[in-house]
């Protein structure tokens, strides 16, 4: 299956109107549509790192869940990093999709993942665009032993939380940078709200909003994306190699 090919195939599953009108994904570099793929790497972001190890282990696609190219590039040189990033890739032949904001919709996606990965049952779409999920977990549990099971479920290397004494039984889940989203859990009737940034303003209001917030950082709450990713790759061509790195550059100490 060539690049082009394979590019419909993900167009097919992941349809491209599902994609918020500020995002920008898809086919982010290809220097030529007909050339087989045989090897694809997934990550979530398109780093140096990532394409120096592309280029080096002979993979033909990345397939990411950030997008390589978001704001317009005003010139395609080394002064610039992403640039850089992409005449790398176009030398040696590395072509790059992204899926962003429709692959936190559809279903599957990086919040059906957060979702299966808690546990959670009965899931509906929620908020602006449908892009979060909320649902129900088996039973009430308390917030310390819900984020507890958050970090070991997610490998997440620390999680801020703030309580507003619910106990943990309707949940609401946004991957990412989902502080946008709160006053929408609340008003879906979440007693908590998953995300991976809120920001401390708004932690530091859950109790007078009454809600539990917790923030398990964005890579973590989106990394298991790429599951999804590798399995609909898997589907679309069992002969293609696919192989998952991690991207994640951002230490705790």
């Amino acid at each position: 299956m060539n690049v082009k090919e394979l590019y419909a195939k993900f167009n097919e599953r992941i349809p491209d109107d599902l994609r918020e009108s500020w995002d920008n994904d898809g086919i982010m570099c290809c220097a030529d549509g007909s050339q087989d793929v045989a090897r694809v790497l997934v990550t979530l972001d398109v780093t140096e790192e990532i394409v120096d190890f592309a280029i080096s282990s002979h993979f033909d696609l990345i397939v990411s869940h950030h997008p390589l190219i978001f704001k317009p590039l005003s010139a395609v040189t080394e002064d610039n990093h992403i640039a850089r990033k992409i005449i790398k890739l176009l030398d040696n032949g590395v072509s790059v999709f992204s899926f962003h904001t429709r692959l936190d919709k559809v279903t599957g996606g990086v919040n059906d993942q957060l979702c299966d990965i808690l546990g959670m049952f009965d899931t509906v779409p929620f908020g602006d665009g449908f892009l979060g999920r909320i649902g129900n977990m088996d039973e009430k549990m308390e917030l310390e032993d819900f984020v507890y099971k958050l970090k070991q479920s997610i490998g997440a290397d620390m999680i801020r939380y703030s309580d507003a004494f619910n106990p943990v039984s309707r949940v609401a889940v946004v991957g990412g940078d989902g502080k946008g989203y709160v006053r929408d859990a609340i008003a879906a009737g979440a007693d908590t709200f998953v995300s991976g940034r809120i920001g401390y303003n708004m932690m530091e209001e859950a109790a007078e909003l009454g809600i539990n917030l917790i923030e398990a950082g964005h890579y973590y709450t989106e990394q298991p994306v790429t599951d999804f990713l590798r399995e609909l790759l898997c589907d679309f061509d069992p002969s293609i190699y696919v192989e998952i790195a991690s991207s994640n550059v951002i230490r705790t100490l």
